[in-house]
C-alpha cells in the first residue's frame, strides 16, 4: 500500500538543530508494492551494520550502540510499517529516539554517522513533494483535490464551498451597485459568476493560505480568466484547459503533472537566470568554503544543492572556515548538508536538486546577499 508521511518545513527546520553524541541518517528506495519490500528490508539491514561499524571503530559506548541497535530491530520486525510504503524511506535515529518519513521522491541509499542529522535528502521531500491542491472549477460544481506523487488523488470537503453557480446566484441579490435596476444578459452573468469565484475563494483561503502546496486551476477559458482577476490565492500560470467536470479525481491529478513538473522546471531556470545577474555583481560562489562562511553569516539568499553527493569534513561553528575529511566516520558530517542547514536558519531560500541542475555541474551554487 502507497503511504506517505513527508516532512514540514518546521520540522527539518529543528530537526537541524538536534545534536547527539550519535546520530544515523539512513535513506533508501522503498516500494509500495509489497511483495518487493523485502529487498528494502534487507538493504536496511546492511547500512545499519555500517553504521554501527563506525560507532565501534571509534570505541563508541557500547549500551549506546545497543539502544540504536535494539530501535532499528524493532523497525525491522514491524511487519505492518513495511506493507504500508513509498518510493524512499528516510529514518534518523539517537538512542533515545527513532523518527521514520516515507517519501514520495526515489532517493539513493546513503547511511551517515554524526553529531547532526544528515538532511538534504530529506530537503528534497519538500523542495519538489509532486503534491499540490487542483480546483476542479465550473459553473455546474467547484471541487478541491489533493494529489502527491502516485498516490490516489482525493477530494476534500472544504467548508462553505458553493456547490455550483446556482448555488450564489439564487441568493437575493440583483441589483447592481447604483442601486438603479437589474443586471441583464453577459453582463449580469459575469457579476454573478463573480460573486460566485469571491466565495469559492473566500472558503479555499482557509486551506490554502496556509499551506506551500501549489494550486492547479482546471477550468473552460471564460471562468480562468475571471477566477485569476478575482482571486486572492497563488495559482500556478499554467492550468487544465476545458470543462473539468467529466474528469474524475484521479484523471485532474494525471492532468495536473506535467503542469508540476514544469512549475518546479521554471523554479530552475529562474534560478539559472538570476545567478547569471548575480554572477556580473561578484554575488555568487560555488565554491564550498565561501559558501561555508557565508552562511555562518547569513550572506546567501539562494541556494541550489546536490542532493546526493556528501563531502565529509567540518565547518568551525563561529568562523564558518571549512575542514575537508578524507572519509566518513562517527565524528565528520557532511559539509555542503551544514551549510544548507546554516543557509535555512538564516532565512535563504534552499533547493535540493540533482547535480545536472547546478550551474557549473558543481555540489553548490549560492546567490548571495551582498557582493563579494
Amino acid at each position: 500500500m502507497y503511504y506517505l508521511d513527508m516532512p514540514t518545513a518546521e520540522e527539518i527546520d529543528d530537526l537541524n538543530l538536534v545534536r547527539s553524541d550519535a546520530c544515523i541518517s539512513v535513506y533508501l528506495p522503498t516500494t509500495p508494492i509489497t511483495r518487493d519490500i523485502e529487498q528494502s528490508r534487507i538493504n536496511l539491514g546492511n547500512l545499519v551494520k555500517k553504521a554501527i561499524g563506525q560507532l565501534e571503530a571509534e570505541d563508541f559506548d557500547k549500551r549506546r550502540i545497543w539502544a540504536l541497535q535494539e530501535q532499528f530491530e524493532e523497525l525491522l520486525a514491524d511487519d505492518d510499517f513495511w506493507n504500508h510504503q513509498a518510493h524512499s524511506l528516510a529514518i534518523l535515529a539517537t538512542p533515545e529516539s527513532l523518527r521514520t518519513y516515507r517519501l514520495a521522491n526515489k532517493l539513493n541509499a546513503i547511511v551517515e554517522v554524526s553529531d547532526r542529522f544528515h538532511l538534504k535528502p530529506l530537503l528534497r521531500a519538500i523542495t519538489f513533494s509532486h503534491a499540490a491542491y487542483v480546483l476542479a472549477l465550473s459553473e455546474n460544481a467547484a471541487r478541491l483535490i489533493e494529489m502527491s506523487s502516485d498516490a490516489s488523488a482525493t477530494e476534500i470537503e472544504v467548508p462553505d464551498l458553493p456547490k455550483n453557480a446556482a448555488d450564489v446566484i439564487g441568493e437575493p441579490t440583483t441589483k447592481d451597485y447604483t442601486g438603479t435596476g437589474h443586471r441583464h444578459g453577459a453582463k449580469g452573468q459575469n457579476f454573478h459568476l463573480a460573486r460566485y469565484v469571491r466565495k469559492i475563494d473566500a472558503a479555499l483561503r482557509p486551506i490554502l493560505m496556509r499551506s506551500n502546496v501549489p494550486l492547479v486551476l482546471a477550468a473552460a477559458k471564460p471562468l480562468e480568466t475571471l477566477f485569476r482577476a478575482r482571486c486572492t490565492i497563488t495559482v500556478l500560470p499554467q492550468a487544465i484547459e476545458g470543462s473539468p467536470d467529466r474528469l474524475s479525481a484521479a484523471e485532474l491529478a494525471a492532468a495536473a503533472r506535467p503542469i508540476l513538473d514544469e512549475h518546479y522546471a521554471s523554479q530552475i531556470k529562474d534560478f539559472h537566470r538570476l545567478f547569471e545577474r548575480r554572477r556580473g555583481q561578484n554575488r555568487t560562489t560555488t565554491d564550498i568554503s565561501d559558501a561555508a562562511r557565508l552562511a555562518t553569516f547569513g550572506g546567501i539568499d539562494s541556494l541550489l544543492v546536490d542532493i546526493d553527493g556528501v563531502i565529509d569534513g567540518f565547518v568551525d561553528e563561529e568562523t564558518g572556515e571549512v575542514t575537508f575529511g578524507s572519509q566518513g566516520d562517527a565524528f565528520n558530517y557532511g559539509v555542503v548538508d551544514e551549510i544548507t542547514g546554516r543557509a535555512l536558519r538564516s532565512g535563504a531560500r534552499v533547493l535540493a536538486v540533482r547535480r545536472a541542475d547546478i550551474p557549473e555541474g558543481k555540489d553548490l551554487a549560492a546567490i548571495l546577499r551582498y557582493p563579494i
